[in-house]
């Protein structure tokens, strides 16, 4: 029994980050969105996991840091 087709991560918000060279919308380099049609089901997936290691990054990149000082202890009136 064939597995079905691993689906395209395209989320129609194409547009390349010039700082990180990722497409904003699906995280994918160029060299991948252009790559995706011809790739195998196993390469399909392993560009799904650096997506998805991706936004971990991406996400731990946007949260405040923990050990910053809390709001009452930045000195100022209370």
């Amino acid at each position: 029994m064939r597995s079905s087709p691993v689906p395209s991560p395209c989320v129609s918000v194409c547009r390349i980050d010039p700082a990180s060279g990722l497409c904003v919308g699906c995280l994918r380099t160029l060299d991948e969105i252009a790559a995706w049609g011809s790739l195998t089901d196993g390469a399909k997936r392993a560009i799904w996991n650096d997506i998805e290691r991706r936004r971990g990054s991406k996400r731990d990149a946007t949260t405040p840091d923990a050990t910053g000082p809390s709001p009452s202890r930045r000195g100022g009136a209370a």
